[in-house]
């Protein structure tokens, strides 16, 4: 992908460059996505807990979550997207934090899931943000998260930052660390990949 050096912003902001492009992000999305996260909601407890993590203006996936009358909490680190998802979804909980920093409203979670995220963020965070979204999983909880299955470098196309993936064989093997079970993959109709684990029930 092309680099977009004017959009590049410092080390400092939490949101990699999103909030300066948040009314092209928000231009860009599309339901691409929505129905692995329809059938990931569909399995989890009538009225459980949710977090989604970098959860940018909401759409399309909190009216998904909200659609199947779970308690919708989020967090991202932009204020701009913050702000937009407040106006769209009062009735949801959103938090303006960085996932690396956030105390994920104190709590644990049915679920937790993160599109469009976990890559973004430099290898040692994306290692920190993982392990802190499987230790916020309730027992039987389950995680959702998109990345790539291959090991990958790209500069994303809004910001013109940097993005990698991991690959599979590590994401897995974090998940396993954190005593995760990896229960499913899946790619959508625009070929993103994603990963499902569950916390065993004890």
């Amino acid at each position: 992908m092309t680099s977009i050096s004017h959009h590049r912003p410092g080390n400092s902001d939490p949101s990699f460059g999103y909030d300066a492009v948040a009314d092209a992000y928000c231009a860009a999305r599309s339901s691409i996505g929505r129905e692995v996260v329809e059938t990931w909601a569909a399995q989890l407890p009538e009225g459980g807990a949710v977090l989604d993590v970098g959860a940018g203006s909401g759409d399309p996936m909190t009216p998904v979550l909200l659609e199947a009358g779970l308690d919708v909490f989020a967090i991202d680190a932009s204020p701009r997207l913050v702000a937009l998802y407040r106006e769209r979804f009062p009735e949801a909980r959103i938090a303006c934090e960085p996932a690396e920093a956030s105390p994920f409203f104190a709590r644990t979670f049915d679920g937790v899931l993160a599109i469009g995220l976990v890559f973004l963020l430099p290898e040692a965070r994306q290692r920190v943000v993982l392990a802190k979204m499987a230790r916020a999983l309730n027992s039987g909880g389950s995680l959702l998260f998109s990345a790539p299955r291959q090991m990958v470098s790209w500069d994303d196309a809004l910001t013109g930052r940097p993005s990698r993936s991991l690959g599979e064989t590590a994401y897995r093997a974090i998940l396993r660390d954190e005593g995760l079970d990896v229960v499913a993959t899946s790619s959508d109709e625009g070929s993103n990949h994603y990963y499902h684990a569950v916390r065993p029930a004890s």
